[in-house]
């Protein structure tokens, strides 16, 4: 079997304020973390933190300079920490990224090599920003993918469905919190 790791990726504070905990999200990453635990699946906690002074944005990226406009996600704001409702434990891994993917600006590839995980579960907030620019990574770097559809959030529903109706699972196994514990 696969070396796994579960992403949680981009549930921070301001992030879940902007998207809301609708019909219960946190309670279902909640629940896919504690059995991943259960599981001796290690956790690894995504975050997007911008420096203070904000060297890594550049006007040429629409969604990185919007968000230091707005002053969102540099590394001393309140909202850019975890939610508290799924926050890290002790042993847990957090992996701060500066771009939309978990793997851009970060060291999460060599974390994941590190440990030899070749299996990822995706989680986060949102389908179409983190879990898809994630997706299109991990698949080129050859880790087998897992999307759980009701642990990613996104604040367009018909965006987030066609993503895991249509697109995701051409590269990943997509299913539900609920199957996939009980797999």
């Amino acid at each position: 079997m696969a070396n796994s790791a579960l992403l949680v990726m981009d549930v921070q504070q301001a992030i879940v304020d902007l998207a809301g905990n609708g019909s219960g999200y946190l309670a279902r990453l909640r629940r896919a973390i504690d059995g991943a635990r259960a599981a001796g699946i290690p956790v690894i906690y995504v975050v997007i933190a911008l420096r203070t002074d904000r060297p890594e944005v550049s006007s040429r990226n629409k969604a990185v300079s919007a968000a230091a406009r707005a002053g969102l996600f540099t590394e001393d704001d309140p909202g850019t920490e975890i939610h508290p409702e799924v926050g890290p434990r002790r042993g847990d891994i957090v992996v701060t990224k500066r771009r939309t993917s978990a793997f851009s600006g970060s060291d999460l590839d060599l974390v994941l090599r590190s440990r030899d995980i070749d299996s990822l579960v995706l989680t986060g907030i949102s389908t179409s920003g983190v879990v898809l620019s994630t997706w299109c990574q991990a698949a080129d770097l050859d880790f087998a993918l897992t999307v759980l559809t009701d642990a990613c959030l996104d604040l367009d529903p018909e965006m987030h469905r066609f993503l895991t109706e249509k697109l995701l699972p051409r590269q990943a196994h997509v299913t539900t919190v609920q199957e996939w514990l009980a797999g």
